[in-house]
């Protein structure tokens, strides 16, 4: 690959990563009031534990989003896309196990069960978008994935900081948002690089993003209100 090639790479990466930063304007989710009361230690056990129920929605549908998205992208031939999603699904599926798995370690260690019985109607929003983001497109899903990839190694690690310090929670219990603190920071890079060698147009980037960010907020708006009601 000759200069000109690879500073053109460069500049799509930089482009399209700057069009998601741009879509995440006012849906940064640790700005939000819910994950600020997170980290001060003012959640609830029960807000934690029904946060659990309604998260889970989302952990559980992220394998058969990026199932979808590989399998397009091979039988499209985009096998260097291709590779970037995989990544993303091996981790997912086994690294250092199954993150669902994980997350259920998390829910189990929490003081209180749910009340819930299921999530609640934006935890299921946010996961039929991106069930919907991938039956569109590679793109609109990868980018829908880097609306939270790219913040997801942030809100981890605030999340792992404050049940530790304010919930009394031990490395079994915090080990989900741990691995996320860390291995997040591939993640977004893996799909804003997948979406550059796809070709993708900011535009349609931006648009994804803040579809699925939109989507986020929501989920947050929910457990804010319910947790502020009870």
């Amino acid at each position: 690959m000759n200069h000109d090639m690879r500073s053109a790479g460069t500049d799509t990466h930089v482009d399209l990563a700057d069009a998601v930063a741009s879509s995440l304007e006012g849906r940064l989710l640790l700005t939000h009031p819910f994950y600020r009361r997170w980290e001060a230690g003012e959640l609830s056990a029960s807000e934690l534990a029904e946060y659990a129920v309604n998260y889970r929605a989302f952990e559980a549908v992220l394998p058969e989003v990026l199932s979808t998205v590989v399998a397009e992208l091979m039988e499209q031939g985009e096998f260097e896309a291709a590779e970037m999603v995989a990544r993303n699904l091996s981790d997912e599926l086994g690294e250092p196990e199954s993150h669902l798995s994980m997350f259920d370690g998390f829910a189990a260690a929490l003081p209180v069960a749910p009340v819930a019985t299921g999530p609640g109607a934006a935890a299921q929003s946010l996961a039929d978008t991106y069930r919907a983001l991938a039956a569109e497109s590679p793109i609109a899903a990868i980018a829908g994935l880097a609306a939270y990839e790219t913040q997801a190694a942030a809100i981890a690690a605030s999340k792992g900081d404050g049940l530790r310090r304010w919930y009394g929670m031990d490395t079994a219990g915090t080990q989900f948002w741990d691995v996320h603190a860390t291995m997040d920071a591939d993640h977004g890079d893996w799909a804003v690089e997948a979406l550059a060698l796809l070709g993708a147009e900011a535009d349609e980037v931006a648009v994804a993003t803040r579809r699925a960010a939109d989507a986020w907020w929501t989920m947050l708006d929910e457990r804010e209100a319910e947790g502020v009601a009870a």
